[in-house]
């Protein structure tokens, strides 16, 4: 459970997709391996996190089961535990597969402990939208892990996955803003209110219309592509504006969670989405 099961499903998926859809192949066993040593790394980041914030889990009903603020777990041994699979997972990438996935896996790894964990969690409202890029990272180490090159097209993972991160939390801050304030972290409903944060995330749901038609632009997806993901994009710019256009009330709770199920569903398709024109 310290290495966040469900963040580290979705790693396991979006690393595959970089490494699936670029055009250079790797043995299905250096693949596999490969793609362990990420999700090893981003269950440390997972650990990691969970070190520094077990003080603020216990104020929050969506972490205080966590299991060092359950007790089940002792905070010395998640920072080992974290800290010794940073090292097994980015070793073991750089051995089995290559040094420029090993590096973008480190930098992932201490980008979300430093840079966002330590450093913007509570300074900045802006927290999410920043340490984002940590989470967008793992389809271009899947891309490098096959590549051994960084091109323009594992940017279009990173650019969605990154430009989807801020809806998709902000939504989730909206009916959990009582857990928030009580930890003291700065999300956006809380510094700016929640018609500005239904605002924003009706805003960055309209930045994804571009970011999912650059990769046909650049030629790396065709028109499956460019047709579905429109399609889904389209309905998510409904439901966030749906969220938006209505005044604040208990009504409004039911949308913030509807943007944010259908935020994780966007974002899986799309990812599915890359798979499936890569074999058309």
């Amino acid at each position: 459970m310290l290495m966040k099961p469900r963040v580290m499903s979705l790693v396991i998926f979006t690393c595959a997709v970089g490494l699936l859809t670029s055009p250079s192949s790797v043995p299905i066993s250096t693949a596999l391996i490969s793609i362990f040593f990420v999700t090893i790394g981003a269950g440390a980041a997972g650990a990691l996190n969970m070190w520094y914030e077990a003080d603020l889990d216990k104020l929050m009903t969506r972490t205080c089961l966590r299991p060092i603020p359950t007790g089940k777990i002792n905070r010395d041994h998640a920072l080992i535990f974290g800290i010794f699979l940073s090292i097994i997972s980015i070793g073991g990438l750089y051995y089995f597969s290559n040094f420029l996935s090993a590096l973008l896996l480190f930098i992932t790894i201490a980008f979300y402990l430093f840079v966002y964990t330590i450093w913007l969690k509570k300074k900045t409202p802006q927290n999410i939208v920043i340490g984002g890029a940590s989470g967008a990272l793992p389809p271009v180490i899947g891309w490098t892990i096959a590549t051994n090159t960084l091109t323009f097209e594992p940017i279009t993972f990173f650019l969605i996955i990154f430009y989807w991160t801020p809806s998709h939390f902000w939504a989730l801050s909206l009916y959990k803003a009582e857990d928030y304030a009580k930890a003291k972290i700065p999300m956006l409903p809380i510094t700016n209110g929640i018609e500005e944060t239904k605002k924003k995330i009706f805003v960055y749901s309209l930045f994804m219309l571009p970011i999912v038609i650059l990769p046909y632009v650049i030629g790396f997806t065709g028109e499956v592509f460019l047709i579905v993901s429109l399609l889904l994009t389209f309905y998510y710019n409904y439901i966030c504006y749906d969220l938006f256009k209505y005044k604040t009330n208990e009504f409004d709770l039911s949308k913030a969670k509807k943007v944010f199920g259908y935020s994780i569903l966007y974002l899986f398709l799309i990812f599915v989405l890359f798979l499936i024109d890569s074999l058309i």
